[in-house]
């Protein structure tokens, strides 16, 4: 299951996700993301176990449709699968591994470029796997 929590802040938005960026659950990223267009856009990956052919899909389509991604604690895996891709160098990626090294401050400075901004949280967006693929229509989205 993948799980995304939104911190606003005065000029982006963070978006601390948990879990697995593939396909069937891709709308965790996506209903977050278009509520702020517009905005600076944060994915914080630092709970991100895989990425898969959908999720970089998706990340390069929010991409071309205008959406700035910054990309901020890659794990291995998520890195090596945009190296793969040769995608590191299309996307912001920033590094800023634990809690001690100021990780909450490095994502915000990404978010605000660079500005001191309060933040606030707002609640998780979640995708639970589906165990019946005829449950819902893969082509509609709803937020």
């Amino acid at each position: 299951m993948l799980t995304v929590t939104v911190q606003n802040l005065d000029a982006g938005v963070i978006l601390r996700c948990s879990g697995r960026i593939v396909g069937g659950e891709e709308t965790a990223i996506l209903c977050p993301v278009a509520a702020h267009i517009g905005r600076d856009v944060v994915l914080d990956l630092e709970e991100v176990e895989a990425i898969d052919a959908t999720g970089i899909g998706l990340l390069i389509a929010l991409q071309a449709a205008g959406f700035y991604l910054k990309l901020l604690n890659p794990t291995d895996p998520v890195r090596e699968m945009l190296k793969l891709q040769r995608l590191d160098s299309i996307f912001d990626i920033r590094e800023s591994r634990s809690a001690d090294d100021g990780s909450d401050e490095v994502a915000t400075e990404v978010a605000t470029n660079d500005r001191s901004e309060a933040a606030t949280s707002t609640p998780s967006w979640s995708v639970p796997p589906s165990t019946d693929p005829g449950l819902a229509d893969p082509g509609l989205v709803t937020c």
